[in-house]
């Protein structure tokens, strides 16, 4: 239920200087507003060309897959797991976001004279499979983050155009409208009263005798 206006120049005054903090906000949430959506488009680009990488490596290992049966004992997918993926922080329009930078794995410890000659490169492109899987998983977090911000701006710009605004506005026409009609009326009674009060005083003078049709005392 909307809440009701109270018609008195104190709220008059109140209403002006919430539509003034409500327009010198709003050009800064919509700023915020396109920061956010060129960021979110440049992430989601991101994102795409680092899943296309992850699947072209996916590829690239699917042939000889079949040949992790055959390690001599090495687990290459467990040492192909990362140990650590190491992130930063940055600050895009007010949300910190995490930013990918690198992935660590636990030391491949194994005979090189006692493993086939493949397992080196099959490692090699596992560990590369989860690097760029890593990020790929970094910048969706990104997008997740960014979009969801987003979402919020876009919700508080609607809500400063079509609801704060427009009724701090039409608050502000009903209030002068009424103190308007107030002082029309106000003008109005002091016009009648200063009629009548110059009738009244022009009764008075004219039931007052005048002096020069006195009689004279004989």
């Amino acid at each position: 239920m909307a809440k009701k206006v109270r018609l008195t120049r104190p709220e008059l005054k109140r209403k002006r200087d919430a539509l003034a903090r409500f327009t010198r906000y709003l050009p800064m949430l919509k700023l915020k507003q396109q920061q956010l959506q060129m960021t979110v488009l440049e992430v989601r680009q991101h994102r795409r060309q680092a899943q296309a990488e992850a699947d072209e490596t996916r590829e690239q290992i699917a042939p000889y897959r079949r040949l992790l049966r055959d390690t001599a004992g090495v687990n290459v997918e467990g040492l192909a797991e990362p140990e650590e993926v190491t992130t930063g922080t940055e600050n895009v329009a007010g949300v910190r976001i995490p930013v990918f930078e690198a992935v660590s794995f636990a030391p491949a410890d194994y005979s090189l004279f006692g493993t086939p000659p493949w397992v080196d490169r099959m490692l090699a492109d596992l560990r590369e499979l989860a690097r760029r899987e890593a990020k790929v998983k970094v910048l969706t977090e990104q997008h997740e983050l960014l979009n969801a911000a987003l979402t919020k701006i876009i919700q508080r710009v609607n809500l400063f155009e079509k609801v704060k605004i427009p009724s701090a506005r039409e608050a502000i026409r009903i209030i002068r409208i009424k103190l308007g009609d107030e002082m029309t009326a106000a003008v109005g009674r002091a016009k009648i009263a200063k009629s009548k009060l110059a009738e009244s005083e022009a009764t008075v003078y004219e039931a007052e005798p005048s002096a020069a049709t006195e009689p004279h005392a004989p």
